[in-house]
C-alpha cells in the first residue's frame, strides 16, 4: 500500500478542490443563463413559435402584471437565444413599446426567427405602423417559404381582403405545405382556395376534406362551410342533420354566416317582391 506524504496529499485535495469548484462554478453559470430563458419563456412564450421547446406551453396574450418581469428576463435571455429576442418583442409589443418591440422583432428576423418576420408582417398592415402592405406580403413570404403556416396563412388573407395581389399558385402551395403542419387556419384558407378553383383545379371533395380537419379542430369557418357542404352535398354525401349540427358548433363560436343559415332553416318560407328581391323570411 502506497502512502502519500501529507504536502502531496494536499496539494492533490486542493487539485481535486478546486477543480470541483471550476466544475460548479461553470454549472452555476449555465443555469442562471437558461433561468432567465425559463422564466422568460413562462411569462411571453408564443404558442405558435416553431422555435418554441414542446415543453413550453406559452401565452396568447401576456398578462400586464408579467410585462415588466418578461423585459428583464428575455433582455438578459436575448445574448444568448434567438427565442428570446423574440420574445422580449412581445412583451414590449404588450407594454405598447411599438419602436422598442419593432426593434426586437427586426433583431430576431435577421438570426431567423419566423415569427418575427410574421409580427413585423402584421404591423406592416397597418397594426401599430404606417401602413405597407407590400413589405408585409415579403415578410409573409419568408416566413411563409420558410414553414411558418402564419406566414402562408397571412399571406393568403392579403389577397382574400384585397390587398396587395399575390400569386395564386404560389399562394396555394405555401397553404398546402401549412396545412401539412395541421394548421387550422391553413386547411380553411386552402380549402376555400380548392373549392373556388384559385390557383389550381376546383375539387369539392379535396376541399371538403380539409374543411372537415379544421372544423375537428373548432375553426369557426370550416365548421360554417362543412354545415354548407353537408347540406348541399357538396364534395359528399347530403346529410341535412349533420349540417345542423355543424352550423350550431360555428354559431356558437360566434360565426354570422352560421347563424344565419340556422335562421334561414328555422325560416323556410321566403317573401319576395315583384320582381323576385327578396323580402323576409315567415318563421312558423
Amino acid at each position: 500500500m502506497v502512502r502519500r506524504s501529507g504536502p502531496v496529499s494536499l496539494a492533490y485535495s486542493l487539485g481535486i478542490g478546486l477543480w470541483a469548484l471550476t466544475i460548479t462554478s461553470l454549472h452555476s453559470s449555465a443555469h442562471a443563463q437558461s433561468a432567465d430563458l425559463v422564466l422568460c419563456d413562462r411569462l411571453a412564450a408564443d404558442p405558435a413559435d416553431p422555435d418554441k421547446p414542446p415543453d413550453v406551453k406559452g401565452t396568447g396574450d401576456i398578462a400586464q402584471s408579467d410585462v415588466a418581469t418578461a423585459i428583464k428576463f428575455c433582455k438578459i435571455a436575448s445574448a444568448a437565444s434567438r427565442r428570446a429576442v423574440y420574445q422580449l418583442g412581445r412583451a414590449y409589443a404588450a407594454n405598447r413599446q411599438f419602436p422598442e418591440a419593432i426593434s426586437a422583432y427586426r433583431k430576431a428576423a435577421d438570426r431567423g426567427s419566423t415569427t418575427a418576420m410574421v409580427e413585423l408582417g402584421v404591423l406592416a398592415t397597418g397594426s401599430g405602423v404606417p401602413k405597407d402592405q407590400a413589405e408585409a406580403r415579403k415578410l409573409f413570404e419568408r416566413a411563409a417559404a420558410a414553414g411558418n403556416p402564419r406566414g402562408a396563412t397571412n399571406l393568403a388573407a392579403l389577397a382574400i381582403d384585397g390587398g396587395t395581389p399575390s400569386d395564386p399558385v404560389m399562394a396555394r402551395a405555401l397553404l398546402s405545405r401549412a396545412a401539412g403542419t395541421n394548421s387550422a387556419k391553413a386547411q380553411y384558407q386552402l380549402g376555400l382556395m380548392i373549392a373556388d378553383g384559385i390557383g389550381g383545379p376546383k375539387d369539392d371533395a379535396s376541399a371538403r376534406a380539409l374543411f372537415e380537419k379544421a372544423a375537428a379542430q373548432n375553426h369557426p369557418g370550416a365548421l360554417e362551410r362543412m354545415g354548407a357542404f353537408a347540406r348541399d352535398g357538396r364534395g359528399g354525401p347530403q346529410d341535412s342533420d349533420a349540417a345542423k349540427a355543424y352550423y350550431e358548433r360555428a354559431a356558437a363560436l360566434g360565426n354570422e354566416d352560421a347563424k344565419a343559415a340556422l335562421k334561414r332553416a328555422e325560416c323556410r318560407y321566403v317573401i319576395k317582391d315583384k320582381r323576385g328581391n327578396f323580402v323576409a323570411n315567415l318563421c312558423f
